[in-house]
């Protein structure tokens, strides 16, 4: 690949604060927590918001054991990437619905938060890793609905009243989809923590058959996301910056002559 096809990292100052949307506990974990590690080195103040508490998501466990399990492990992985703001919303794991209340929740954790970015995940029925699961693709829509709800007053007025004022980030993030634009280097310190992030989730994982240890698996997911950065680790991203005009519309210009 050549200099010129290289992803960009994103600008250095792009970024003071960013909030992560996701389905479920571990969502961040498969990657994206490395890039995590690398932001709040450099001083990044990151939070999460997780819709459910993946209580769903163990086979040999009631809901409530496996909500309570979900939760501690979660937390111990936020920890380990530099995140303490790890807030979870009860929506039901595995039959997650679009709706006006999610998108209210996620407008009001954007407005109480203020973040620059938001990072959610691909909400495409076919991403990076195959077919997307079903909660995840709700997540992500929800999320960018809700993105835009923060920062119009006359949506959810009630927020208003709540203390919470408008709230516009400039970036979404997108992690897992298949036409990213832009990367962060990982490559060392941000790797580790973002592995051992990922074996916080030791209990859950062990009850997966076939799951292949963490190590090896982001060691290699990030490898070959780094070979679009032309750097060893990256972590991908498909970013929409929204004081930038449309790429239609800067060429619908160029095309009218302006």
């Amino acid at each position: 690949m050549s200099a010129d096809e290289l992803l960009p990292p994103f600008p250095d100052d792009a970024f003071e604060r960013i909030l992560c949307v996701v389905a479920h506990p571990d969502d961040v974990e498969y990657g994206t927590s490395s890039a995590v590690a690398r932001w709040t080195s450099e001083g990044v103040d990151v939070a999460y918001l997780l819709l459910t508490r993946g209580e769903a998501g163990m086979d040999a466990l009631s809901p409530k054991e496996t909500a309570e399990l979900r939760r501690d492990e979660q937390i111990a992985a936020s920890e380990v990437v530099g995140v303490s703001q790890v807030d979870f919303l009860d929506y039901p794991d595995g039959i997650l619905e679009y709706s006006l209340a999610m998108r209210r929740d996620i407008a009001m954790s954007i407005r109480g938060f203020r973040p620059d970015a938001v990072l959610v995940g691909s909400w495409d029925v076919e991403f990076v890793a195959g077919l997307n699961q079903a909660d995840h693709r709700v997540a992500g829509l929800a999320a960018i609905d809700g993105l835009r709800d923060a920062g119009n007053r006359w949506v959810f007025p009630e927020l208003l009243a709540e203390g919470l004022e408008p709230w516009s980030p400039r970036w979404l993030l997108v992690s897992g989809d298949n036409r990213p634009t832009h990367g962060v280097d990982v490559t060392g310190e941000p790797l580790e923590r973002g592995i051992a992030s990922l074996e916080a989730h030791g209990q859950y994982l062990a009850g997966i058959p076939g799951h292949p240890p963490p190590r090896p698996m982001i060691t290699g997911i990030t490898a070959m996301q780094g070979r679009r950065m032309g750097v060893d680790h990256a972590v991908l991203f498909r970013a929409f910056d929204f004081h930038a005009p449309p790429p239609i519309a800067r060429e619908a210009m160029e095309l009218g002559g302006a």
